[in-house]
């Protein structure tokens, strides 16, 4: 089992990355709440992993905290819910927003999730119940949120938005959903990096 890997970033397009440990480079993917975190390229990256195993692939993701891996192995329990459903959750809403819901028995807002339908939301908030009773909100550890960075250098425009279109439909959104919630959240931010128009454009369709 592979826990936790540390190393260079070589690539970051999401959801996926690589990570440079002693020569050997590690594809991961991870969910947007993580890709919010990273660092530039050619900096060190530490990330927690769960590694999965199939008969046609083998998959590591990976995480900026502990807790967020825990989260994502408890969502991968639930039945329906796979590995890529758990990184379009995390990547779609926050861990504090996802408690809320399943406190407040809020399907509606989890089923604006792709891949998420009724039936998935509904099963979601029965058997996750217990699992986050005694969730903390206010813990910094868990807080999903971004982290700024002035001394990142901005994408120029066109290949922000190509980008962050290309990370949408990865998660599951339709193209047709992708390029227009890009294309407000260019409107609303202007020349930012993709991370900001991703997490700008997730939030725009809750």
């Amino acid at each position: 089992m592979i826990g936790r890997i540390r190393g260079e970033l070589l690539e970051k397009q999401p959801p996926l990355l690589v990570v440079d440990v002693q020569g050997v480079g590690y594809e991961i993917e991870a969910p947007m709440s993580t890709f919010y975190r990273l660092p530039e390229l050619g900096k060190a990256v530490d990330l927690y992993t769960h590694f999965v195993v199939r008969e046609d692939a083998q998959l590591l993701y990976g995480f900026h905290s502990r807790q967020e891996r825990t989260l994502f192995r408890t969502l991968i329990k639930v039945n329906g819910v796979g590995p890529k459903l758990g990184l379009t959750i995390l990547s779609g809403i926050d861990a504090d927003e996802f408690a809320r819901c399943v406190s407040n028995d809020d399907s509606a807002a989890l089923v604006r999730l792709p891949g998420v339908g009724k039936k998935t939301a509904e099963r979601l908030i029965v058997e996750m119940r217990d699992k986050l009773k005694d969730w903390m909100p206010k813990d910094a550890s868990f807080a999903l949120t971004a982290v700024d960075d002035d001394s990142a250098p901005l994408h120029s425009l066109d290949s922000g938005q190509e980008e962050a279109e290309s990370a949408l439909i990865a998660l599951g959104y339709k193209p047709v959903q992708a390029t227009k919630a890009v294309a407000q959240a260019v409107k609303s931010l202007g020349r930012v990096k993709a991370e900001e128009l991703i997490r700008h454009a997730l939030k725009g369709m809750l």
